[in-house]
This record gives structure tokens, sequence and C-alpha cells, in this order.
């Protein structure tokens, strides 16, 4: 047997990390039991779908790399694999087709302009491959609706509405159609749906079709244990694309939230996903978002790129914050950036000053250099020690700065910081000779000379 899984976003919005870490698993699923991952799309709430939306979503799953092997295509609506359409609100022929079987067994009436299905009064357990065993008698367990006289729950109807009076199909009725009529052979999604999956156990019953397995993963939670919403901090696909994380980065974070590879590692290529995730592998326990690890992660995937990857994904950041990308000390100043960086928006900031006619001064790390009893003469030893320099490099220009510090009785260290300071402006950011050195001699002895003129 293939193994068949889907991903079925709702176009509403963007695309959720939550939404997106479901995908991942499925996508992971598929493609480590070389299977076929299917994207359909759930729109027959016709009143907030768009096709803006549906594109942004489609647009997440391909920044993050997860191709489907079927569904709609990109920028319009068609479609890639046979069993589609992939939209349900093209797809309301083959659910009339479906139920007319159901009246066909008398498993369905009207019920006020609504069509319900029987439910079936016995025991239907869900062996579900996360949360183990679950059973439950829908007929039992019944139903409820909120009175709005008496404002509580009372007992109501536990049969299924499958369909609603005004012609529209129920999420159970048609998630489980598109799921027969797709061959899906694996269902993973979040454990927020395991309480439906009885009802849909049974219209599989009801159409004598075996079920595909299922695995409820984990819910993702804020750290107070809230739900995660479109407003907290990291919650939407898109906002990580623009703030310069990387594809790989997220995938890794996500496959985190709710997965473990059962050792000590946490550090994972996108290909090492696909071959360790297994749904062994899924916690019970919700996951906890955290922000700040996912930004460690990305940093540690920045610094695993190679030159060239990073020249190529840091160029738009570059561009942005006017930094000219082909300028001959882009490669090396990218080496700088990298070890100081979390995520691609934090590179210019690092390096800016290396590409800058000025230098933009941090008032409390002048105040603090200046405020030092003999700054001026130290800056004039910096001077005339690098002035000296002849063969412009790293070796060449420490040696120089430890002689200057020689020359008057200090440390090393008591000239780096003033001398980081007049030069680039501030007292953190990339190591201090390297930006000297791509700076140039000229330019590092004018900063020095201008900022000598500040004290």
């Amino acid at each position: 047997m293939s193994v068949r899984t889907r991903f079925a976003p709702s176009p509403t919005g963007f695309l959720h990390i939550g939404g997106a870490r479901t995908a991942l698993y499925n996508w992971l699923f598929a493609r480590r039991h070389g299977g076929q991952f299917i994207l359909r799309v759930e729109d027959t709430d016709a009143e907030r779908s768009t096709d803006d939306s549906m594109n942004v979503i489609l647009d997440g799953l391909k920044w993050l790399g997860l191709d489907w092997d079927e569904g709609p295509a990109l920028g319009g609506n068609s479609s890639r694999g046979n069993r589609g359409p992939y939209r349900q609100s093209k797809r309301v022929d083959i659910y009339d087709r479906y139920l007319a079987k159901l009246e066909e067994a008398g498993l369905v009436y009207e019920d006020e302009g609504a069509v319900r299905f029987k439910v079936p009064d016995k025991d239907i357990t869900v062996d579900d491959q996360v949360c183990g065993a679950v059973s439950v008698n829908l007929k039992e367990q019944g139903s409820t609706r909120f009175d709005a006289g008496t404002k509580q729950e009372v007992p109501t109807n536990p049969d299924i509405v499958i369909k609603r009076p005004n012609g529209g199909y129920i999420f159970h009725f048609v998630n489980v159609v598109d799921d027969i009529e797709m061959g899906i052979t694996h269902v993973i999604r979040g454990e927020d749906h395991l309480s439906n999956t009885p009802k849909h156990l049974a219209l599989f019953e009801a159409f004598g079709i075996e079920p595909p397995t299922f695995a409820h993963i984990p819910l993702n939670l804020n750290q107070n244990g809230s739900k995660m919403s479109k407003r907290d901090q990291g919650a939407l696909i898109h906002e990580y694309q623009e703030k310069g994380f990387l594809p790989d980065a997220v995938n890794n974070y996500m496959a985190l939230l709710g997965w473990s590879g059962k050792d000590d590692q946490e550090i994972f290529s996108f290909k090492e996903l696909q071959q360790r995730f297994d749904l062994n592998g899924i916690n019970k326990s919700n996951s906890k978002f955290d922000y700040d690890k996912c930004l460690w992660v990305n940093a540690e995937h920045l610094k695993k790129l190679s030159p060239e990857a990073l020249s190529e994904a840091s160029a738009p950041f570059l561009q942005n914050g006017d930094i000219p990308v082909n300028d001959a000390r882009i490669p090396p100043a990218l080496e700088l950036a990298r070890e100081r960086s979390q995520i691609l928006s934090d590179v210019p900031g690092v390096i800016a000053t290396i590409f800058s006619d000025t230098v933009e001064y941090d008032d409390d790390a002048v105040a603090k250099v200046a405020g030092r009893e003999g700054m001026t003469e130290v800056i004039q030893t910096l001077i005339k020690g690098l002035d000296t320099v002849f063969d412009w490099n790293t070796d060449a220009i420490k040696t120089a700065i430890e002689m200057a510090a020689e020359s008057i009785g200090a440390k090393i260290g008591a000239l780096m910081m003033p001398c980081r300071v007049a030069v680039m402006g501030a007292m953190g950011g990339a190591d201090l000779v390297p930006v000297l050195e791509l700076l140039g001699k000229e330019e590092v002895l004018a900063r020095l000379r201008g900022f000598a003129k500040k004290l």
C-alpha cells in the first residue's frame, strides 16, 4: 500500500505555524515512506474563503519546501493529480453522489430542512497512533446546544447534521468523502480533531470503506499554556520569510514542536528530518512555542550555510540596507556577520559600517570611552601605530595595536574597545580586526582622526 497523506487548509487567512507544522508532519511521513502528499483546499465557507488567502498559504508551503504531489496549482484554479478537483467548492456533485448512497441505505433523514446522519448506537473505537485507543458511543454521548432562553447547554439530537438547510455540506461529511475519493491512508492532524474522529469512523463504516490510520498530534501552545493566535509572535509563516529566517530552520523548529528523534539532537537538516521522522517520535503532551529557541535554531542553520548560499540568502536584506551586494568585500563581511546574526535581517546591521561613508555613533558607547583617563593619548597612539602598517592584513594590524599598547604601558584590550567605538561607532558588532582590514587603512585612520576631534 502506497502511503498517501494530506493537508487541508481553509483559505480564510494566513498560513499559521500550527497548520504549517501539520503540513510538515504529513509531508515528512509521506516522503519517508515513498508516498504522496496531497493538498486540498477546504473552501466551502464561501463568505470567508478568498483566492488571495489561498495563494498566501500555497506560497508559504512552497517557501518551506513542502511540495505537493496532487493539489491546486499556484496562482489559479488548475490542478495537478487525477483525483481532483482539489477545492471542496468544486466537488459538490461528488458529495451529492455520496449523500445518495446514504439515502439508499436509509441512514439519513431530513430535519427542519437539514439532513442528518443516523449515528450507530454502539461503541466506536479510535485506535490512534499517538493518543492510543479512545472509545465512545455517539448515541449515548449525545449532543448539546446553547439555549438562549435558559442560557445553558441543553440536550439535543445526537445525529450528525451533514447538510445544512441552505444546501451546504458540513465539514465532517466532506472530510470523509474527500479522504475516500483521494485514497488517503494516514490522517495526521491536530489533537483538537480527536473528538470528531468517531463521527468520521461512523461515516466510513456507513460507506463500507476501511478508514485511514489516524495520528492526532499535540497542540501548539504559548508559553503560558494558551492557544496561539494569529496575533502572537511567531504565529504566521510569511513573517518568518520577511524577517529572514531560513525555511530549513523553520521546518527544523516546527518538527521539534511535538516530535523528538529520541536523542539529544536538536539541529536537523531537511534531509535528516525526512530520513528520521516517524509517528513513534511524536509526543503525547502539548508543545509550547518558544520564539527565542526558534531564533537559536535559525542561527545554528546560518552557521552551516555555504558561503554561496549565505550570499544568495542575504542579498535581499543587504539591498534593503543599501549595501552593495557586488562589492568584493561582501563575502568576507558575511563570514563575520554569520557568527553575530540569528536571522538574515540582522546581517546588514552587523556589517553596515564597513560599507558606510560615515560612522553612526552610539552616544552611550562614546560617553563610556571618552570618560576614561588618557583617552586622547590612546587614540593618537592607535593612529600612529596603524599608520606604520605597510601590508594591511589582520596579522599586521593586530601586531601594530599590540605594539601601540606596549608603547604606553597598556594591555591590548585597553586599546581595542576605544578603537572599536572610534571606527565602528558601538561597543558590539563583528570582530574588530577583520573589520579594520575590510575598511582599509585610509578609512580607518580617517575615522580615528575624526573620533579624536570628538574627545
